[in-house]
């Protein structure tokens, strides 16, 4: 049954005639299995839509901070650059940045690439970035080892746009020119997933029951023609608005149902394993697209804190250096960071542990702790408090002096006491034991 279904959908799909349906797929390669991998075709799977969701939005939802360095190494945060403008204000005419932002993010983790188109004024400065499709992105060599981008609009016609006219966002290269697709890369295993996707939606369709089965008939049909019409009228008998009714059969027929074996039903597990599968490709936590199988309460604590380490950072970091490579001067001390202490935040208990180490070490003011929590600032708490039991290592020798000098020198026990020293009381008037 398994072999005759692929081979009907394989025969389907090759037939190139006027009616064929192969003419409707979307351009991409076959898999071994026979399904056609694409990035629409890989949304279907809910592990990869769920994937592609969180890293898109995490990816959206992180706030960008400019700084200007200063000659003594610090740096001020900066909200009057025009880049800041662009990518934390309107980065072009029909997006906020949270949706440019998740879509050039969903573009790079579904194709490895993201295209936008800079836009400037009569002045030189850039005043908009219009993204464009990967899929209608080529890159052409030049002669001179320069290349170029010709991309086709939307009514395809081709347009030629020098380097310095897209600004390119490249995922993991082997290149350098463009980046490579993770579905492209991974569309055996999204493939397989795939398959069993229709195949469970088939058996399912069918009362979770095989749609194969045979019918046994003592004698033979005057031609293939009336074999042919029997068929037809035995399957419309039995699908569509007609599943389900009782099945009469003549002349000493008997229906023979071919059952599910042990590899049928395996797979479900098969499904089980492609979520994980696809999360070790997007480099997700299995937790975060509701694979609980492994999960506990302490895991996921620090399967998240991976997630921020080992998944986001590198992203983060490949925005940061092409936008500072790609958009920026050289000359120009500004620095680009994505913050991601919104998603370090922790529970009420931990951050109340995190603020006061802060504020009693003397690193943090009580006013940042207060904007930490959108609160805000009072009077009188921007100046950082100091331990009265510590001071700088410079200082130490000379407090120490300071406090010799300050004590009276320790009497010699072996000589008598005075009438004085003995009439004299051990503790001052008014000191409290």
């Amino acid at each position: 049954m398994g072999m005759f279904s692929f081979f009907s959908r394989w025969m389907a799909s090759a037939d190139r005639s006027a009616g064929g349906d192969f003419w409707f797929e979307p351009v991409s390669a076959r898999t071994g299995g026979g399904m056609r991998v694409s990035p629409e075709s890989a949304l279907r799977l809910a592990a990869v839509y769920a994937c592609v969701r969180i890293l898109s939005e995490t990816m959206a939802s992180l706030p960008l901070v400019i700084y200007q360095r200063r000659a003594d190494g610090a740096k001020d945060k900066v909200t009057d650059h025009w880049l800041y403008r662009l990518m934390a204000k309107r980065p072009n005419r029909f997006q906020n940045p949270f949706e440019w932002r998740e879509m050039l993010q969903s573009h790079l983790v579904l194709r490895g690439n993201a295209y936008n188109q800079i836009i400037t004024n009569p002045r030189g400065e850039v005043v908009e970035l219009m993204p464009i499709h990967p899929d209608r992105v080529k890159i052409e060599l030049l002669p001179s080892g320069e290349y170029r981008y010709r991309v086709t609009d939307r009514a395809g016609t081709e347009v030629l746009m020098p380097r310095g006219d897209v600004w390119h966002l490249r995922g993991l290269s082997s290149d350098g020119l463009i980046g490579m697709s993770p579905i492209e890369l991974a569309r055996e295993n999204l493939g397989m997933a795939l398959a069993a996707q229709d195949y469970g939606a088939r058996f399912f369709a069918n009362d979770a029951k095989p749609t194969g089965g045979w019918i046994e008939f003592p004698g033979s049909f005057k031609d293939s023609e009336a074999k042919k019409v029997f068929r037809e009228s035995y399957q419309s008998a039995q699908s569509g608005t007609n599943r389900g009714k009782v099945l009469v059969l003549e002349n000493g027929m008997k229906f023979h149902e071919v059952g599910v074996t042990n590899k049928d039903a395996q797979f479900l597990e098969l499904r089980k394993f492609q979520i994980t599968d696809i999360a070790r490709l997007f480099r997700v936590p299995p937790h975060m697209i509701a694979d609980l199988d492994r999960a506990t309460f302490s895991n996921i604590e620090q399967q998240s804190l991976e997630f921020v380490m080992h998944t986001m950072t590198p992203w983060a970091e490949r925005w940061e250096a092409s936008i500072e490579s790609e958009l920026l001067l050289e000359s120009d001390d500004i620095e680009i960071e994505f913050d991601f202490a919104n998603l370090m935040r922790g529970d009420a208990a931990s951050r109340s542990s995190y603020y006061q180490s802060g504020i009693q070490n003397g690193w943090l003011t009580r006013n940042e702790a207060r904007i930490a929590e959108n609160l805000n600032p009072l009077d009188g708490l921007d100046a950082p408090l100091r331990p009265l039991n510590m001071v700088e290592e410079s200082a130490a020798e000379d407090l120490e002096v300071d406090a010799e000098q300050a004590e009276p020198p320790a009497r010699d026990s072996t000589v008598p006491m005075t009438e004085t020293e003995l009439t004299q009381p051990l503790l001052a008037p008014g000191t409290l034991l």
